[in-house]
This record gives structure tokens, sequence and C-alpha cells, in this order.
């Protein structure tokens, strides 16, 4: 059972970050994973009148505040047309609407759970987190760290020539997925993202450079790489087992999901 002792709905960042270094404190988010959880609140920290539930989009990126609905990725047109609806693709499966309409791009960024579509798609294009006090820095790096009790304020997506595919299996429509893939060529360079493996999503490098120059590459070339960086990406994604799947039926579906995806890239390059 949660159970909350004081509820302050912030009137700035600077007090909700002052609040939070407590470790008794908590920010609330969109509250959908923090109230199925056995956990006692001194103070939950509501941000919702800060005016932090919108994207804005300018001549260089995307700035997405932290709480944003997931619904609102889901129906943002100019969003999803930079990403060939790949954003689109990566929460509609999230349980139903009413649950992406509670659902916040901030929670699902910070809590960084392995489990988690939305940080899978966005470590797959040109990402940075904005924190209160940590300032702007890769979501990539955000990713590795550690939990704090900074206060992630922006999810900003720079805009660069852009070719992106989200991908993911479950054994039903609106279950965790069993695996998840995205993949970008971000200004003509290659990235995979493989997520819920089940552990946290991380990025395939391409140590090989097997999909060096896939632009410029036929079709028949393509198709001939896709299938050869996935199963190098199968060899070098570390999976395991839960409830959901078994650690062989995963690296399988690393190798299928990113050649799926690669192949579909390859076909719209043509």
């Amino acid at each position: 059972m949660l159970k909350i002792k004081n509820y302050v709905k912030a009137e700035s960042l600077e007090q909700a970050y002052e609040l939070n270094q407590k470790r008794t404190a908590c920010v609330l988010g969109g509250m959908v994973w923090l109230k199925m959880g056995n956990r006692n609140i001194m103070t939950a920290i509501d941000l919702s009148g800060l005016g932090l539930d919108t994207i804005t989009e300018t001549e260089e990126a995307f700035v997405i505040g932290c709480m944003t609905p997931l619904h609102a990725l889901e129906t943002h047109k100019e969003l999803n047309a930079y990403t060939n609806s790949a954003i689109r693709e990566s929460v509609r499966h999230i349980v139903g609407v009413q649950f992406r309409n509670c659902a916040t791009v901030g929670g699902s960024i910070f809590g960084r759970f392995g489990f988690s579509d939305v940080l899978t798609m966005f470590l797959a294009l040109d990402t940075w987190v904005e924190l209160y006090n940590g300032g702007t820095i890769p979501l990539a790096q955000f990713a590795s760290m550690e939990k704090d009790n900074d206060i992630l304020v922006n999810i900003i997506v720079k805009k660069q020539p852009l070719n992106s595919v989200y991908l993911s299996q479950r054994n039903n429509s609106t279950d965790f997925p069993v695996l998840t893939c995205a993949a970008a060529l971000i200004d003509g360079k290659a990235r995979t993202v493989i997520g819920a493996r089940p552990g946290k999503a991380m990025i395939v490098e391409d140590e090989e450079e097997i999909l060096k120059d896939f632009v410029q590459m036929n079709a028949q070339q393509k198709k001939d790489a896709a299938a050869s960086f996935a199963a190098y990406a199968a060899e070098h994604v570390s999976t395991d087992k839960n409830m959901r799947a078994s650690q062989e039926y995963r690296s399988l579906l690393v190798k299928v999901l990113t050649r799926r995806a690669w192949e579909e890239i390859g076909g719209r390059a043509e």
C-alpha cells in the first residue's frame, strides 16, 4: 500500500527540488506505477502546476515537458511525422488510452524501467534531458546514471535528418513487452536500441561497422547488412528470462526484430 503523509503542489522547480532532497520525499509524476508499490512517502511533490505538460517544436528541436502524458506523444502530428510514426508505435500498446493519458514521459524516462518502450524509443533518437540541477546531458548518459534526487524538467529531441522504426513483441497486445527494438538513421549514422531484455534498454554499438554507409547500399546489400547486423546484435545483447519469456526466445527476438527494423529502414530509402 502507498501511504502519503504530506502533499505539496510545487509552485516552482526550485521548491520541488528542495523538497525532493529528503529521502522520504517523492515526485509523483503520473502516479501510475508509484501507486502500485508499497511505500511510505513523507512528502509527495506534484509538478502539474508548472506548465511542464506540453510539446514545443522549434527549428532545432522538440522540447517535451516532463509532465507530458504519453497519449500526447501518440497524437502529436509533427513529432510523429519527424519519427516516421515510430513515437506513436512505441506507446500505442501501453495498456490503454486512459492509462496513457495519466502516465507521463518524465516518469517513464526518469524511472529507467527495464520494460520501458519510451526509454527504448528516445534512446534511438538524438535525445537530451534537461535536469534542474544537473543541466542538459545526453539521454544515453542519463540512462546509465544511478537514480538521484534531481528533477527531470524536459526531454529534448534535436532535429536531424532521421529515418526511424520501432518494433516490439508482446504476448498480449497491452501487456509488458517481451522485447523492444528501435532503429534509426540519424543524419546517415545508424543506431540500434534493444530494451525489455528484460533489463534496461541498451544501445547496440556497431563496432564492426556493418551498417556503415547504409544509405549508399543497393537493395540487396541493405538486406545482407540487415541480416548480418541482426546476427551481430543477437551475439552482443545480453538477455535473461522472466515470467514472460525465456532467455533463448529473447535472443532470437533480438535477431528477428533487428533484421526487420533495418529492412524497413532500407526499404524506405530505396
